[in-house]
């Protein structure tokens, strides 16, 4: 058995990454797929294409290797989180469009669901707040939607599941209907202190418990899949910023990463305790290993690089994603230009489902430059807001002293000493950028006999570059000053 295979099925992508015996990504194959923008605030993906997308970067990329089933000791599956699917469990052909993470058409229900008192006990529960970001109220709407769906799946007829799952479903011909610890951790619906689906919020939200998958820990036996032309087994599966974590090596209480893709999340490790937010920051489940779980707080931002993507789609004013660090180093210093990219709301500690972005600070001589570099900075002023948010909630620890990071944003360095200057942070960029699939390579290799246990694990983690603050005391005062007006100025539209 030389590799591991990693899928890593993403909002705007999906990757195949072969592992090899030294836990090096080996072989690569990526696939982009649609996004569909039904209605303002609302997106969705063609669930099928999540599925075609995954078959056809793993058969690439075992081509690329020249490698058949025989060659791989386990997948390991990580995925975006809390993107919703419904399907019928006889044919499994989804009944709509999958609903993905940053959709807000259940903001209106959400609402309601505060103003009757439920988010309190929601949040004991499951760490979570009521909103339209998480996966409960998604499924609750395809329920609603979807002519006599409540009632085929009151009968056992449909299956739910977050993408794991979906995935899982298909790979094993539907012979397995599961998910793991942190995806579940992500639906609105698990109680993370019992370790359950929790019927008191399935009957609020009027969602039948047999749609359910049974959870597992990351680290189970998740089915044989001959997806590869043989049988090979799923032996790891963790949710996208979970399995990060576990890639960055953040295993000690108080560890912290922050993942920068289409948005940001960063998680910090709190061990065995949940911590309660006082700042509108998540209580999750990290990891759930060897029968043993471990929680995180966790902030998310909607908005990081997908404000890159608009730069280049949107506006128009760049023809690569890379090329802004070389507008932004062109920007003239004179401007102090903000962006708020609260494109589908602002999430931690804000959590304002009807925000919407702007731009202040504009004069007569900005140009794309300035714009470019603003955007950048946003992700540096939204990083400092979650962990600001830390600081408060865990007083006790050296919260973000040092901030590990990964993601497709990590590979500037302009980006990266600006999150170090703002944030007043030591800002470490691992040698592996790929981070995500790495954690959950080694899940499955490790419960295949192939990779080392945690410890030594934790030990090959290696530092490519690590950037220290810069920036004078008082200039980052007046500039997160400046971003904290700006914030404000977006909830009041």
């Amino acid at each position: 058995m030389t590799y591991v295979l990693a899928i890593d099925q993403g909002t705007t992508s999906t990757r195949a990454i072969l592992f090899d015996q030294q836990l090096r990504p080996a072989h690569q194959a990526q696939e982009e797929f649609a996004q569909h923008f039904p209605a303002s605030g609302w997106v969705e993906h063609d669930a099928m294409d999540l599925w075609h997308t995954t078959r056809r970067t793993c058969a690439a990329v075992m081509a690329q290797a020249g490698a058949t089933a025989m060659d791989v000791a386990a997948i390991g599956i990580t995925n975006q989180r809390e993107t919703t699917l419904l399907w019928d469990r006889k044919t499994g052909a989804p009944l709509h469009n999958a609903i993905v993470w940053q959709d807000r058409r259940t903001a209106a229900m959400c609402e309601t669901l505060k103003e009757a008192g439920h988010e309190p006990m929601v949040r004991q529960k499951t760490g979570l707040l009521l909103d339209p970001y998480f996966s409960g109220t998604k499924l609750a709407w395809l329920l609603d939607e979807i002519d006599g769906a409540r009632d085929r799946a009151a009968a056992g007829e449909l299956a739910f599941g977050t993408v794991d799952t979906w995935l899982i479903w298909h790979m094993t011909g539907g012979a397995v209907h599961v998910t793991d610890a942190t995806n579940a951790a992500r639906t609105l619906l698990y109680n993370i202190r019992d370790g359950q689906w929790d019927a008191e919020i399935c009957a609020m939200l009027d969602i039948p418990m047999a749609l359910l998958p049974e959870v597992r820990g990351c680290d189970a036996d998740f089915g044989i899949t001959d997806l590869l032309g043989g049988q090979t087994p799923i032996q790891g599966v963790a949710g996208d910023q979970q399995a990060a974590t576990v890639g960055q090596a953040c295993f000690e209480p108080g560890m912290l990463k922050s993942t920068y893709g289409t948005g940001c999340f960063a998680l910090l490790n709190t061990g065995d305790t949940l911590i309660e937010s006082g700042n509108r920051l998540l209580g999750t489940i990290a990891y759930s290993l060897e029968g043993h779980v471990t929680y995180a707080l966790e902030g998310s931002i909607f908005v990081a690089g997908a404000a890159v993507q608009w730069l280049r789609d949107g506006l128009r004013i760049v023809d690569t994603a890379g090329a802004t660090g070389d507008l932004a180093q062109a920007a003239d210093d004179g401007q102090q230009v903000i962006m708020v990219p609260a494109f589908t709301g602002l999430g931690a500690p804000y959590w304002d489902a009807n925000a919407r972005g702007a731009i202040f600070g504009l004069t007569r001589n900005t140009g794309p430059e300035e714009i470019a570099r603003a955007a950048l900075e946003s992700v540096g002023y939204q990083t400092r807001d979650l962990i600001e948010a830390m600081k408060s909630d865990w007083e006790e620890n050296d919260v973000g002293s040092v901030l590990r990071v990964d993601g497709g944003m990590t590979v500037s360095d302009w980006t990266m000493q600006f999150l170090a200057d703002i944030t007043g942070a030591q800002v470490d960029r691992p040698r592996v950028l790929e981070t995500t699939a790495l954690g959950v390579a080694w899940i499955a290799g490790m419960r295949a006999g192939l990779y080392p246990a945690q410890a030594e694990f934790a030990q090959t983690w290696d530092r490519d570059h690590r950037f220290v603050p810069q920036m004078a005391l008082a200039d980052r005062g007046v500039r997160y000053g400046a971003w904290t007006r700006a914030v404000k100025g977006c909830q009041a539209y």
